[in-house]
C-alpha cells in the first residue's frame, strides 16, 4: 500500500529498536515523521527511503 501510515511501535518493530529510540529520533528530526493529535506517525515509503539512505551512508563510510 503506497500511502501506508505506521505508528511508532510499528516503526520500532520494523527497525528492531526500542520505541523510545524511535520517539527520540522523531523528536530530533532524525526520522521522517509527523504528528496526528499529538501522536507520531510515519509514512512507510519515507521510512523505506530513510533505511536505504542509511545503507548507502554505511557503504560510503566503509570506502573511506
Amino acid at each position: 500500500m503506497p500511502d501506508e501510515i505506521l505508528t511508532l511501535p510499528e516503526v520500532a518493530q520494523l527497525l528492531k529498536v526500542a520505541e523510545k529510540t524511535v520517539y527520540t529520533m522523531a523528536q530530533k528530526s532524525q526520522l521522517p515523521a509527523f504528528k496526528v493529535r499529538g501522536q507520531w506517525r510515519f509514512k512507510r515509503v519515507d521510512i523505506d527511503r530513510w533505511i536505504e539512505q542509511q545503507k548507502d551512508a554505511s557503504r560510503d563510510e566503509g570506502r573511506n
